[in-house]
């Protein structure tokens, strides 16, 4: 397995089909997420996956929402319970503040993981709300 961190200029295309294909396969096939998934943040984004034989199994973006504040969404694992997301959250947490110069990092956490998100420093900043029809929470780590 290998981490990768990329701008949407530096993706193959082999990468992107792949990226898209996982988001797809979570969002839309496993939660039935139906929303514009290709909404042009990507191209601002950089992106963090971990790919398994040129599979990615895990994956996030993360893009500037201001100066200060970068978000991350999109987060993704194929396979739930083998540490991929944590590995892949410690690792693209060390490569935002080395390469995005942020403050803070937030994300909209879908409710279910928000205890995950927790466990690595995340504080909730909001009650619950809906997006795309799934229960979210907004949560932020500061940097400083």
């Amino acid at each position: 397995m290998q981490f990768l961190a990329k701008s949407f200029s530096e993706l193959s295309t082999a990468e992107l089909y792949e990226i898209l294909k996982s988001r797809s396969e979570v969002f839309l096939l496993e939660q039935r997420i139906v929303c514009q998934d290709m909404d042009d943040v990507d191209y601002e984004s950089r992106h963090y996956f971990i790919e398994n034989g040129g599979r990615v199994v895990a994956y996030l973006r993360a893009y500037h929402t201001d100066e200060r504040t970068v978000k991350i969404g999109r987060v993704l694992t194929l396979e739930h319970g083998r540490g991929q997301g944590r590995e892949l959250m410690n690792k693209s947490i060390a490569d935002i503040r080395e390469s995005m110069k942020c403050e803070k990092i937030t994300v909209n956490a879908q409710k279910q993981a928000a205890g995950f998100y927790a466990k690595l420093g995340f504080k909730p900043v909001s009650g619950e709300f809906l997006e795309e029809g799934v229960v979210h929470i907004a949560m932020e780590l500061e940097l400083r």
